[in-house]
């Protein structure tokens, strides 16, 4: 995997020395002492993951997450870092945007484990057309009986009827996003398909969804409306299918 290389963002020098032992056995690795040397870097070499510790003077990660997502720097998955940290840190930490959270003190086998799952993950995620998404069932059986189980029938239609208006706004600004470049706009639209198509069982969407927000986090831009106009193919063969089927129409 040393073709692989990790950024260390922390200001405690023991701090950095503990994690270039642990991940330079494994990968290549560049420091940096705060949030700001940090963007400096990312502007003059590329990185597969960053490992960001969330307290620093001068730019914390928080705010240097802000930076290098707002500014497109990177899309490459980072990683939170901070000591004392509860889980409901640890969820305030997600949800501004961090992909994972590893608690001080690190113990080596977590981190390497962390830091190897985001790594095989975007290597999957590079080329999401290639593989024959057909090949997954439209909607999935088994959510639809957990539905109806906890609904009736008019109520799971309503909510599908939402989804289909919601989904077309979301593939309309999709594409507005790929027409003006904003590729961070265009990864969480594609976060919220992904979620909602999960939740409702369609699967072909889901999947499609999933491989294409990897590859726009990995800023494989290259395909990027070639895949958008193949989400939207399967989006409208799964709005045709739920409507032929009439699962919840009276």
């Amino acid at each position: 995997m040393k073709n692989k290389k990790i950024l260390i963002v922390d200001d405690n020098n023991l701090n950095r020395r503990v994690f270039e032992n642990i991940i330079g056995q494994v990968y290549n690795f560049d420091t940096a002492e705060n949030g700001t040397i940090a963007l400096q870097k990312l502007q003059n070499d590329e990185f597969d993951l960053i490992l960001m510790d969330i307290q620093m003077p001068i730019l914390d990660g928080i705010n240097t997450l802000k930076s290098l997502r707002s500014d497109q720097l990177t899309m490459a998955p980072v990683i939170a870092v901070s000591a004392f940290a509860t889980e409901s840190d640890r969820d305030y930490f997600l949800s501004t945007g961090f992909d994972d959270f590893i608690p001080k003190p690190v113990k080596p086998k977590l981190l390497l484990e962390t830091i190897q799952r985001f790594i095989e993950e975007s290597s999957i995620a590079q080329t999401p057309a290639p593989k024959d998404w057909e090949d997954y069932d439209i909607i999935d059986q088994k959510i639809i009986s957990q539905l109806l189980k906890y609904n009736n029938p008019q109520n799971i239609l309503t909510v599908f009827e939402d989804f289909f208006e919601e989904s077309e706004r979301l593939l309309s600004e999709i594409e507005s996003s790929i027409r003006s470049e904003n590729f961070s706009e265009i990864g969480n639209k594609l976060h919220i398909l992904k979620g909602n198509s999960g939740t409702l069982g369609a699967i072909q969407l889901y999947k499609f969804a999933e491989a294409f927000e990897k590859s726009i986090k990995n800023s494989n831009f290259e395909n990027t409306f070639e895949d958008y106009l193949y989400l939207k193919k399967l989006y409208s063969s799964f709005k045709t299918h739920f409507q032929n089927t009439q699962l919840f129409y009276p």
